[in-house]
């Protein structure tokens, strides 16, 4: 499909967010109304709200009851670091940027045994509804939420071991790396899948987004001599933090 031939809509959506991004349309403005866009392009009302709701699924604008809608202001994207480095002492890459004094992080996690479901079960290669250790984590910077991360660990590897809980014991917190090694299992692979799709209403609510919004989704597996022992789904805001990668150079 050429340019010329993009429905109607998506010509409007694309107009008036190039006047967004030119400026023309400051953050905090109201957004021409539904019948203003109507006249202006000369378009059916349909077309006006569809490009309303293109402008408000991109996270361009946000709606105000009772008041319209508006331009939001846009966040300049922040870094969130995925490294394949550890340095000495194991830390995860959100903990190594902590460690810098002018970072603000903090979190919070809850571990609890739960059973895996089929899409969990399937990335550690187990049975659904086999007993796993669930521990959930919220990431804040400067006290404003910037990251949710779930991970699971098969409870016949950890149950009943001193790393059986992620966060607590005498290698809380550490890594799965580390972990691991305490009771001999060996990490010699990790995979991640980075994609996109809108937040759920649950993730949007503890990141403070509003539906529609779009989150990075990170699927990460830990393996040992082709084992999966750990899996996690990390999940930022899309408009707000950017994933970066730091590899090594073998």
């Amino acid at each position: 499909m050429t340019f010329g031939e993009q429905p109607a809509y998506l010509r409007v959506a694309g107009d008036l967010r190039k006047k967004i991004a030119d400026g023309l349309l400051p953050p905090h403005t109201r957004l021409p109304s539904q019948a203003r866009i109507r006249e202006e392009y000369g378009v059916s009302d349909t077309v006006a709200l569809e490009a309303r709701k293109v402008l408000m699924a991109e996270g361009l604008v946000e709606g105000r009851s009772g008041s319209g809608t508006y331009v939001r202001e846009r966040p300049v994207p922040r870094r969130v670091a995925r490294s394949g480095y550890r340095p000495a002492g194991g830390a995860t890459p959100f903990r190594q940027e902590q460690a810098d004094g002018d970072a603000h992080g903090t979190w919070e996690s809850r571990s609890e045994q739960a059973e895996a479901s089929v899409a969990v079960a399937e990335r550690l290669a187990i049975k659904p509804g086999d007993r796993v250790m669930c521990t959930r984590y919220v990431f804040r910077e400067a006290g404003e939420a910037m990251m949710l991360s779930t991970s699971w660990e098969p409870l016949d590897l950890t149950g009943r071991t001193p790393v059986m809980l992620p966060e607590e014991g005498p290698l809380g917190g550490m890594g799965v790396v580390e972990r691991m090694a305490a009771i001999d299992v060996v990490v010699d692979n990790v995979t991640e899948e980075v994609g996109a799709r809108p937040g759920l209403a649950e993730e949007l609510l503890a990141l403070g987004g509003v539906p529609g919004h779009v989150v990075l989704v990170v699927q990460r597996t830990f393996y040992a001599s082709g084992r999966a022992v750990e899996t996690a789904e990390v999940v930022v805001p899309a408009d707000r933090y950017r994933v970066a990668y730091h590899l090594p150079v073998r």
